[in-house]
């Protein structure tokens, strides 16, 4: 039997005095050159990094952000994070945020209410430094809401009516009015609205919007023609069941989506039904997520610069989180409509200017 080696006792962790100790400084200006690189030469910061190598010292950042009474951590809050439209805003704020330092919590409230309670719980712990809201709602408990907890707040997408703090959106109503414009200068006048949620803000500003542009042709929308749905494929469907059910003659010819989903589902709908679009009937969405490139046909939509709404947020909330308080309370970018198959004429493909071209909103 092969006597068994003599277990080597662990080594214990090097600690931030090992490091002081090799390079030859004090453990304050390990601790600098650590956490605020740039007050430290070039020479002693070499020095200490070339010591943290060899040593194998790993900084303990929790500890340090206890002393520091920061997380380096940020909350944002989202509805539905299996909707597609959130992908690119998370993208913007991420790529803002990793670059200064700052990790993500992503809170999925999913209509939840013991959910969003979880989060404020969370909050009021100190364990995130900001917020970012991107559900259209400041978020709270039966016994408190978030606003109380006095952290930086940023809104995205969804403005929320009467709050002081920064938000970043488009101009909802001008781009709706655009798009239904849109439908009416290729000779719509039979035009439906399908909705998101009754007195959610997007599809208040939105269905603003389409009346409006309706308003400007003398026309007024029939209440069979105002569809109520919910920002899903599966409201699209039901809608284009709803309009397949009205008599051939009393159909609409061109529908208004509050959202590109609901209008995919809808453009799918009638179309196994036999409905031609856009010969037969026109479609137009909102918001232009991927899936409005790879429809058939290609969806006319609203496009939104979500990437970029999420970065100039994520702007934002740094900017406050250092300690800025001079910032704006609203900021809209500029959207704009992509005209594409599913609502062009045949000419207009022919000519270019149903197939990916474009037109900036203006309020």
């Amino acid at each position: 039997m092969t006597p068994r080696s003599p277990r080597r006792p662990p080594q214990a962790p090097a600690k931030i005095a090992d490091v002081a100790r090799l390079a030859e400084v004090s453990v304050a200006t390990v601790s600098r050159a650590l956490a605020n690189p740039e007050v430290v030469s070039e020479e002693t910061r070499r020095r200490v990094l070339e010591a943290v190598r060899t040593t194998g010292y790993t900084p303990n950042i929790a500890a340090r952000n206890l002393r520091a009474r920061t997380s380096k951590m940020v909350l944002v809050v989202v509805p539905d994070i299996a909707n597609s439209f959130f992908s690119e805003v998370l993208r913007g704020v991420e790529e803002r945020l990793s670059a200064a330092g700052y990790g993500l919590i992503i809170a999925n409230l999913g209509n939840s209410t013991e959910k969003e309670a979880r989060y404020v719980d969370l909050a009021f712990a100190r364990q995130v430094d900001g917020v970012l809201l991107l559900c259209g709602h400041v978020i709270g408990s039966q016994s408190r809401n978030l606003k109380h907890a006095n952290l930086p707040l940023v809104s995205i997408c969804e403005r929320i009516p009467g709050e002081s703090f920064p938000q970043v959106e488009i101009d909802n109503r001008a781009a709706a009015r655009q798009a239904v414009e849109h439908l009416l200068a290729r000779g719509h006048r039979r035009i439906a609205y399908l909705s998101g949620p009754r007195q959610n803000i997007l599809d208040v500003e939105r269905a603003a919007g389409y009346r409006e542009a309706l308003a400007g042709q003398a026309l007024a929308p029939r209440a069979d023609w105002l569809l109520e749905g919910d920002f899903s494929f599966s409201a699209g469907s039901r809608a284009a069941a709803r309009v397949m059910a009205m008599p051939e003659g009393e159909r609409p010819t061109a529908l208004f989506a509050a959202n590109d989903e609901m209008a995919i589902g809808f453009l799918k709908a009638v179309q196994e039904a036999g409905v031609r679009v856009p010969g037969d009937l026109a479609v137009v969405g909102f918001d232009g997520i991927a899936y409005a490139d790879f429809c058939q046909p290609t969806l006319t939509t609203v496009v939104q610069p979500r990437r970029e709404m999420g970065a100039r947020a994520a702007e934002f909330l740094c900017a406050m989180m250092a300690g800025e308080r001079d910032l704006p309370r609203l900021v809209q970018l500029e959207a704009h409509l992509a005209l594409r198959a599913s609502s062009a004429s045949q000419g207009a493909l022919m000519s270019g200017a149903g197939s990916g071209s474009s037109r900036p909103v203006r309020g």
